[in-house]
């Protein structure tokens, strides 16, 4: 009896963290503490308006589709930049930014400073919003 409530629980507890990451999963946040990366850092031009740094692996099968979608937003927009960043070559990166998991998108306004974060594979509609709320180049 004991082992089946154990057994519930765990499925109990699974079933929360799961419904947690659909929910949050892809969102962006806005970044309170902003930190600032230059084109020296990335390797790569800021975008005039927005900069999507995504931070990803060779193994993240939702990186690509990740890839896609701030591909297809920045391609769409002059003055928006996507650039992907391979997080096992740069772990100093990595570690400043505290990524955790792949994919991880920063989005940078016109001057390099993280406005927000998102974490997990977004859906285009999120990323559009996020990038409403900067201010035009």
């Amino acid at each position: 009896m004991t082992g089946l409530l154990v057994l519930g629980l765990a499925v109990v507890i699974a079933l929360a963290i799961g419904f947690h990451r659909r929910r949050t999963d892809g969102r962006a946040r806005a970044v309170a503490d902003a930190a600032r990366l230059t084109p020296a850092d990335l390797g790569s031009a800021l975008g005039r308006r927005a900069t999507f740094v995504q931070f990803s692996t060779a193994v993240c099968d939702p990186c690509r589709g990740t890839r896609a979608v701030l591909g297809a937003v920045a391609a769409g927009a002059d003055d928006v930049v996507h650039v992907d960043v391979d997080a096992e070559s740069r772990l100093e990166l990595v570690e400043r930014f505290d990524v955790t998991r792949t994919p991880t998108i920063l989005i940078l306004d016109g001057g390099g400073v993280v406005r927000h974060r998102l974490v997990g594979a977004p859906r285009k509609a999120d990323v559009l919003q996020a990038l409403e709320t900067l201010p035009a180049a």
